[in-house]
């Protein structure tokens, strides 16, 4: 099948999609985790062809990371896919309502966009995910995964087939993969306007600004994570030094870690040097301003390059300024509105840092790496928006809903 023959199956299953009960597409979710587990061991065999692969093909290092499937990360896939049938299901939720003085009552009630596809990048996990998300919030999904994790994503999608086939009422074509690896079938996809209600890309660079260029369909923007933390003179500093250290060591290759720290000024000689020990004795390379270099001289001089690179590895630029408004003039020049952080005591301060930065999320006296789908309490999440419309920040069911207005009235009819 071609891709415009996928997104074409995909739209005319979406109308028998639509109409499941909670209850049919709850017992279609619980199935597509048991059929996960089932497979668990031809999926693994899958991945580690595929991480074999990239690794001879001299791969980065983070994007092995992100394509490989742990024993962890597969039992984590299994209870993300339950936890979403779990959660409450979305459509058909009133939103909000009134009653006008002519006496019609408005409400406005979620539905399925219809057709969700996703571009990604290095991350089988992903396929299981968003079928799991698709399926929940009404929609039919259309995968492209890379090259790189086609007999990964192969095998997963093989025991998504198998437990879609259990149930007479699910189209088949509810949740698809394109095999297709090509740029050739990616742009056929972001041009399938006719089909496609929403496209979601996840991936570099390259890949967002193909789909800048060339997409005809509605798009959300899964972007960079330039995120910063910002270390307040006011700041309880065991937990800045726990904060930054989790923020940039505990997974340096996801778009939520930390890739700046900007400190204030008065802590730059008492507090920073040993927090700096701490991160380079976990492997992290230093690059700082001046003054960093000065109270630390093991750092690299940060160029400007560095406070604007997503470094997905264990380099930080680190950066001392003179007050919170210098951190969020900073933030605003080069941030990527995916997750900004601020660890500080002083409410007022946190309180500005948390109204001006302009981000899909704010973290205050905690870690970026919370900016998750699953630990904002969605389950999983279809990607992060970097953008402002239609949604901010992790992309969970809500966000798969689009609101209707249903009017109901006794008669009335409009006389101007």
């Amino acid at each position: 099948m071609s891709v415009t023959d996928v997104c074409r199956a995909a739209a005319e299953a979406w109308t028998e999609l639509k109409g499941l009960t909670t209850e049919r597409k709850n017992a279609l979710l619980l199935d597509m985790a048991d059929a996960i587990e089932e497979h668990r061991d031809r999926i693994i065999a899958a991945n580690e062809t595929d991480v074999a692969a990239a690794r001879e093909n001299g791969v980065s290092a983070t994007l092995v990371d992100r394509l490989t499937l742990t024993d962890r990360r597969m039992a984590g896939l299994v209870s993300a896919i339950r936890a979403i049938a779990d959660l409450p299901d979305p459509v058909g939720q009133v939103v909000d309502g009134w009653t006008r003085p002519n006496g019609l009552l408005i409400e406005r009630v979620r539905e399925p966009i219809g057709v969700v596809a996703v571009i990604y990048e290095a991350r089988p996990n992903v396929t299981a995910e968003v079928a799991a998300l698709c399926v929940k919030s009404g929609n039919c999904a259309v995968l492209r995964g890379s090259s790189m994790a086609m007999a990964t994503n192969t095998a997963v999608m093989a025991a998504l087939d198998s437990a879609i086939a259990r149930h007479d009422a699910v189209p088949a074509a509810a949740v698809q993969l394109v095999t297709d690896p090509s740029r050739d079938a990616a742009q056929e996809l972001m041009r399938a306007k006719e089909f496609v209600d929403l496209l979601v890309p996840r991936g570099g660079p390259e890949l967002i600004a193909s789909v800048e260029r060339h997409a005809t369909v509605p798009t959300v923007i899964d972007g960079a994570g330039n995120c910063h933390v910002y270390i307040d003179r006011s700041a309880d500093l065991a937990m800045a030094t726990a904060v930054t250290i989790n923020a940039k060591t505990s997974r340096p290759s996801v778009c939520n870690a930390m890739e700046t720290l900007l400190v204030h000024e008065e802590l730059a000689q008492d507090w920073l040097p040993g927090v700096l020990d701490e991160l380079a004795a976990a492997g992290v390379e230093i690059r700082g301003d001046l003054t960093v270099r000065e109270v630390w001289p093991k750092a690299v001089a940060a160029s400007e390059e560095d406070w604007g690179t997503e470094y997905l590895d264990l380099v930080l630029a680190v950066r001392v300024v003179p007050d919170v408004g210098a951190a969020i003039a900073h933030i605003d020049r080069w941030g990527t509105s995916n997750a900004e952080a601020i660890v500080a005591r002083d409410i007022d301060v946190a309180r500005r840092f948390a109204r001006e930065v302009d981000s899909g999320s704010v973290f205050v006296n905690t870690s970026t790496r919370y900016s998750d789908g699953g630990e904002f309490g969605y389950g999983v999440e279809i990607g992060v928006s970097t953008q402002k419309l239609h949604v901010r920040g992790p992309i969970g069911l809500t966000a798969l809903t689009t609101v209707k207005n249903v009017v109901w009235g006794t008669g009335q009819t409009r006389v101007v």
